[in-house]
Protein backbone atom coordinates (compact mmCIF):
# COMPACT_ATOMS: atom_id res chain seq x y z
CA UNK A 1 0.00 0.00 0.00
CA UNK A 2 1.19 3.65 -0.98
CA UNK A 3 2.42 5.66 2.13
CA UNK A 4 1.25 9.30 2.27
CA UNK A 5 4.12 11.83 1.27
CA UNK A 6 4.79 14.22 4.90
CA UNK A 7 3.49 17.29 4.80
CA UNK A 8 6.18 19.96 5.40
CA UNK A 9 5.25 23.58 6.01
CA UNK A 10 8.38 26.35 5.72
CA UNK A 11 7.86 29.95 7.07
CA UNK A 12 11.19 31.51 5.46
CA UNK A 13 13.04 33.60 3.12
CA UNK A 14 12.71 33.93 -0.49
CA UNK A 15 15.31 35.70 -1.95
CA UNK A 16 17.28 36.42 -5.49
CA UNK A 17 20.92 35.04 -5.45
CA UNK A 18 23.78 36.84 -7.21
CA UNK A 19 26.86 34.67 -7.49
CA UNK A 20 30.06 35.04 -8.18
CA UNK A 21 32.80 32.55 -8.63
CA UNK A 22 36.53 33.27 -8.63
CA UNK A 23 40.14 31.44 -7.61
CA UNK A 24 39.69 32.94 -4.38
CA UNK A 25 37.61 35.49 -2.12
CA UNK A 26 39.07 39.29 -2.24
CA UNK A 27 39.94 40.42 0.72
CA UNK A 28 38.18 43.52 2.37
CA UNK A 29 39.35 46.59 -0.52
CA UNK A 30 40.51 44.27 -3.11
CA UNK A 31 39.03 43.50 -6.33
CA UNK A 32 39.32 40.08 -7.85
CA UNK A 33 38.43 39.06 -11.21
CA UNK A 34 35.92 36.37 -11.24
CA UNK A 35 35.84 33.01 -13.36
CA UNK A 36 31.37 32.94 -13.57
CA UNK A 37 28.77 35.14 -12.61
CA UNK A 38 25.27 32.68 -11.88
CA UNK A 39 21.36 34.62 -10.91
CA UNK A 40 19.04 31.94 -9.28
CA UNK A 41 16.47 32.04 -6.81
CA UNK A 42 17.26 31.08 -3.11
CA UNK A 43 17.10 32.19 0.66
CA UNK A 44 17.09 29.92 3.24
CA UNK A 45 13.16 29.66 3.28
CA UNK A 46 12.66 29.16 -0.63
CA UNK A 47 15.90 26.91 -0.66
CA UNK A 48 14.37 24.35 2.41
CA UNK A 49 11.10 24.29 0.75
CA UNK A 50 12.10 23.24 -2.55
CA UNK A 51 14.70 21.00 -0.66
CA UNK A 52 12.08 19.11 0.94
CA UNK A 53 9.77 18.76 -2.13
CA UNK A 54 12.74 17.18 -4.52
CA UNK A 55 13.44 14.79 -0.97
CA UNK A 56 9.86 13.48 -1.11
CA UNK A 57 7.78 15.96 0.61
CA UNK A 58 4.34 17.83 0.00
CA UNK A 59 5.69 21.08 1.09
CA UNK A 60 3.59 24.80 1.73
CA UNK A 61 5.67 27.50 1.70
CA UNK A 62 4.97 30.90 3.69
CA UNK A 63 6.29 33.95 3.25
CA UNK A 64 6.74 37.35 1.20
CA UNK A 65 7.94 38.33 -2.25
CA UNK A 66 8.81 41.64 -3.62
CA UNK A 67 6.43 43.08 -6.41
CA UNK A 68 9.62 43.57 -8.59
CA UNK A 69 10.89 41.33 -11.41
CA UNK A 70 13.33 38.91 -8.82
CA UNK A 71 9.72 38.18 -7.06
CA UNK A 72 8.11 37.11 -10.14
CA UNK A 73 10.93 34.98 -10.95
CA UNK A 74 11.33 33.22 -7.19
CA UNK A 75 7.37 32.65 -7.43
CA UNK A 76 7.91 30.82 -10.62
CA UNK A 77 10.95 28.82 -9.32
CA UNK A 78 9.00 27.78 -6.16
CA UNK A 79 5.92 26.80 -8.46
CA UNK A 80 7.86 25.27 -11.37
CA UNK A 81 9.64 23.11 -8.33
CA UNK A 82 6.28 21.58 -6.72
CA UNK A 83 5.96 23.92 -3.83
CA UNK A 84 2.41 25.30 -3.14
CA UNK A 85 3.01 28.92 -3.17
CA UNK A 86 -0.85 29.95 -2.43
CA UNK A 87 -0.21 31.62 0.76
CA UNK A 88 2.87 33.49 -0.39
CA UNK A 89 2.47 37.17 0.16
CA UNK A 90 3.94 39.78 -2.51
CA UNK A 91 4.90 42.94 -0.98
CA UNK A 92 5.28 46.42 -3.02
CA UNK A 93 8.70 46.76 -3.17
CA UNK A 94 11.99 44.65 -3.22
CA UNK A 95 12.12 41.41 -2.79
CA UNK A 96 15.35 39.91 -0.90
CA UNK A 97 18.43 39.46 -2.48
CA UNK A 98 21.80 37.89 -1.61
CA UNK A 99 24.83 38.81 -2.82
CA UNK A 100 27.30 35.35 -2.72
CA UNK A 101 30.67 35.30 -3.74
CA UNK A 102 32.46 31.19 -4.01
CA UNK A 103 35.51 30.50 -4.69
CA UNK A 104 37.21 27.15 -5.86
CA UNK A 105 37.28 25.24 -3.26
CA UNK A 106 33.92 25.71 -3.07
CA UNK A 107 33.85 28.10 0.36
CA UNK A 108 31.63 31.56 0.01
CA UNK A 109 30.64 34.85 1.58
CA UNK A 110 27.13 35.90 1.69
CA UNK A 111 25.55 39.16 2.28
CA UNK A 112 21.64 39.45 2.26
CA UNK A 113 19.40 42.71 1.97
CA UNK A 114 16.40 41.15 3.28
CA UNK A 115 13.45 43.27 1.12
CA UNK A 116 10.34 42.39 1.43
CA UNK A 117 11.24 39.43 3.40
CA UNK A 118 11.36 41.89 6.34
CA UNK A 119 7.60 42.45 5.76
CA UNK A 120 6.56 38.91 6.52
CA UNK A 121 4.83 39.83 9.93
CA UNK A 122 2.09 38.34 11.59
CA UNK A 123 -0.11 35.06 10.66
CA UNK A 124 -3.27 34.65 8.68
CA UNK A 125 -5.98 32.08 9.30
CA UNK A 126 -5.28 30.68 6.45
CA UNK A 127 -1.24 30.59 7.29
CA UNK A 128 -2.04 29.38 10.99
CA UNK A 129 -3.90 26.59 9.00
CA UNK A 130 -1.42 25.41 6.71
CA UNK A 131 0.98 24.72 10.09
CA UNK A 132 -1.75 23.37 11.75
CA UNK A 133 -2.29 20.35 9.07
CA UNK A 134 1.56 19.93 8.35
CA UNK A 135 3.85 17.17 9.91
CA UNK A 136 6.23 19.36 10.32
CA UNK A 137 7.43 23.29 10.29
CA UNK A 138 10.70 24.45 9.25
CA UNK A 139 12.06 27.57 10.41
CA UNK A 140 14.95 30.32 9.71
CA UNK A 141 16.23 33.41 11.02
CA UNK A 142 16.05 35.72 7.52
CA UNK A 143 12.45 36.83 8.42
CA UNK A 144 11.30 38.79 11.38
CA UNK A 145 11.56 36.62 14.95
CA UNK A 146 8.44 37.86 15.90
CA UNK A 147 6.98 35.85 12.97
CA UNK A 148 8.86 32.66 13.56
CA UNK A 149 7.38 32.82 17.17
CA UNK A 150 4.58 32.64 15.87
CA UNK A 151 4.60 30.21 13.34
CA UNK A 152 6.21 28.09 16.14
CA UNK A 153 3.47 28.39 18.67
CA UNK A 154 1.27 27.83 16.07
CA UNK A 155 2.68 24.85 15.61
CA UNK A 156 2.72 23.55 18.89
CA UNK A 157 -1.14 24.29 19.33
CA UNK A 158 -2.04 22.15 16.00
CA UNK A 159 0.59 19.41 16.95
CA UNK A 160 3.14 19.71 14.26
CA UNK A 161 6.52 19.12 14.94
CA UNK A 162 9.07 22.35 14.66
CA UNK A 163 12.27 22.23 13.05
CA UNK A 164 14.04 26.01 13.38
CA UNK A 165 17.34 26.51 12.05
CA UNK A 166 18.94 28.65 13.70
CA UNK A 167 20.37 30.63 10.84
CA UNK A 168 22.13 33.41 10.53
CA UNK A 169 23.11 33.49 14.06
CA UNK A 170 21.95 35.27 16.50
CA UNK A 171 20.05 34.70 20.33
CA UNK A 172 16.94 33.78 20.50
CA UNK A 173 13.80 34.42 22.86
CA UNK A 174 13.11 31.73 25.86
CA UNK A 175 9.78 31.88 24.85
CA UNK A 176 10.60 30.44 21.10
CA UNK A 177 13.28 28.12 21.95
CA UNK A 178 10.22 26.44 24.51
CA UNK A 179 8.05 25.54 21.17
CA UNK A 180 11.04 24.35 18.99
CA UNK A 181 11.19 20.43 19.17
CA UNK A 182 14.51 19.69 16.93
CA UNK A 183 17.27 22.57 16.32
CA UNK A 184 19.77 22.44 13.84
CA UNK A 185 22.89 24.54 14.01
CA UNK A 186 26.61 25.15 12.94
CA UNK A 187 29.10 26.00 15.17
CA UNK A 188 28.79 29.21 15.47
CA UNK A 189 25.09 29.39 15.90
CA UNK A 190 25.54 27.51 18.38
CA UNK A 191 28.33 29.51 20.25
CA UNK A 192 25.59 32.77 19.81
CA UNK A 193 22.67 30.75 21.27
CA UNK A 194 24.64 29.48 24.25
CA UNK A 195 26.99 32.30 24.52
CA UNK A 196 29.93 29.83 25.14
CA UNK A 197 33.33 30.04 23.14
CA UNK A 198 32.95 26.53 21.89
CA UNK A 199 29.81 24.48 20.69
CA UNK A 200 28.15 23.29 23.63
CA UNK A 201 25.79 20.61 22.85
CA UNK A 202 24.95 20.00 26.40
CA UNK A 203 24.02 23.54 26.99
CA UNK A 204 22.09 23.36 24.00
CA UNK A 205 20.01 20.35 25.29
CA UNK A 206 19.55 22.42 28.63
CA UNK A 207 16.99 24.98 25.84
CA UNK A 208 15.49 22.26 23.62
CA UNK A 209 14.80 18.52 23.49
CA UNK A 210 16.80 17.60 20.46
CA UNK A 211 20.03 18.89 18.85
CA UNK A 212 21.65 18.97 15.39
CA UNK A 213 25.10 20.26 15.08
CA UNK A 214 26.28 20.50 11.35
CA UNK A 215 29.85 20.09 11.34
CA UNK A 216 30.86 20.78 7.70
CA UNK A 217 33.30 18.42 6.12
CA UNK A 218 33.00 16.30 9.31
CA UNK A 219 29.28 15.66 9.14
CA UNK A 220 26.97 16.23 12.05
CA UNK A 221 26.57 15.57 15.47
CA UNK A 222 22.85 14.38 16.74
CA UNK A 223 22.04 14.56 20.48
CA UNK A 224 18.81 14.62 22.67
CA UNK A 225 17.24 14.49 26.24
CA UNK A 226 16.59 10.72 25.73
CA UNK A 227 20.48 9.68 25.93
CA UNK A 228 21.22 9.81 21.96
CA UNK A 229 24.46 11.23 21.22
CA UNK A 230 26.32 10.13 18.13
CA UNK A 231 28.64 12.09 15.36
CA UNK A 232 27.37 11.24 12.18
CA UNK A 233 30.36 11.43 9.31
CA UNK A 234 29.63 13.28 6.24
CA UNK A 235 29.48 11.72 2.19
CA UNK A 236 32.94 11.85 0.80
CA UNK A 237 32.05 14.25 -2.21
CA UNK A 238 33.93 16.56 -4.68
CA UNK A 239 32.87 20.30 -3.44
CA UNK A 240 31.74 22.67 -6.01
CA UNK A 241 29.82 25.09 -3.82
CA UNK A 242 28.85 24.46 -0.36
CA UNK A 243 26.27 27.77 -0.63
CA UNK A 244 22.84 25.44 0.09
CA UNK A 245 24.35 22.51 1.82
CA UNK A 246 22.84 23.61 5.07
CA UNK A 247 19.07 24.49 3.23
CA UNK A 248 19.55 20.65 1.29
CA UNK A 249 20.33 19.23 4.58
CA UNK A 250 17.51 20.62 6.79
CA UNK A 251 14.77 20.69 3.82
CA UNK A 252 15.50 16.80 3.75
CA UNK A 253 15.57 16.02 7.42
CA UNK A 254 12.51 17.32 7.72
CA UNK A 255 11.15 14.95 5.64
CA UNK A 256 12.78 12.08 6.81
CA UNK A 257 11.52 13.00 9.99
CA UNK A 258 8.08 13.37 8.62
CA UNK A 259 8.48 9.98 7.26
CA UNK A 260 9.08 8.61 10.77
CA UNK A 261 12.45 7.35 10.25
CA UNK A 262 14.66 7.26 13.50
CA UNK A 263 16.36 10.24 13.87
CA UNK A 264 19.78 9.77 13.63
CA UNK A 265 19.22 7.59 10.82
CA UNK A 266 17.34 10.81 9.76
CA UNK A 267 20.62 12.76 9.91
CA UNK A 268 22.78 10.56 7.51
CA UNK A 269 19.94 10.86 5.35
CA UNK A 270 20.50 14.53 5.55
CA UNK A 271 23.79 14.42 5.38
CA UNK A 272 23.90 12.23 2.05
CA UNK A 273 21.71 15.46 0.71
CA UNK A 274 24.20 18.20 1.61
CA UNK A 275 27.13 16.31 0.02
CA UNK A 276 24.76 15.64 -3.00
CA UNK A 277 24.41 19.54 -3.02
CA UNK A 278 27.63 20.48 -2.72
CA UNK A 279 28.46 18.21 -5.93
CA UNK A 280 26.62 21.52 -8.16
CA UNK A 281 26.85 25.14 -7.80
CA UNK A 282 24.28 27.01 -7.25
CA UNK A 283 21.72 27.35 -4.37
CA UNK A 284 17.89 26.27 -5.83
CA UNK A 285 19.07 24.56 -8.60
CA UNK A 286 21.88 22.64 -7.35
CA UNK A 287 19.02 20.82 -4.36
CA UNK A 288 19.10 17.70 -4.65
CA UNK A 289 16.46 15.12 -6.04
CA UNK A 290 14.91 12.00 -3.94
CA UNK A 291 17.28 9.02 -6.32
CA UNK A 292 20.34 11.61 -6.18
CA UNK A 293 20.37 11.91 -1.76
CA UNK A 294 19.44 7.60 -2.12
CA UNK A 295 22.15 6.91 -3.88
CA UNK A 296 25.01 8.78 -1.97
CA UNK A 297 22.91 7.35 1.24
CA UNK A 298 23.59 3.93 0.23
CA UNK A 299 27.22 4.32 -0.74
CA UNK A 300 28.27 5.98 2.40
CA UNK A 301 26.49 3.76 4.78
Amino acid sequence: MAVSPPRVVVAGSANMDLVGLAARLPLPGETVLGDEFVMTPGGKGANQAIAAVRAGAVCVMLGAIGSDAFGVTIKARLNASGVDTANLRTSYGASGVAVIMVDRAGENSIIVSPGANSSFAGLSAAETSAIAESDVLVCQLEIPVETVLAAAQAARAGGTRVILNAAPARELPPELLAAVDLLVVNEGEARAITGSPEPDVAGLLALVPRVVLTLGGAGSWYADRDGADERIPACAVEVADTTAAGDAFTGALAVAWGEGRDLVDAVRWANAAGAACVRKVGASNALPTRAEIDELYARSN
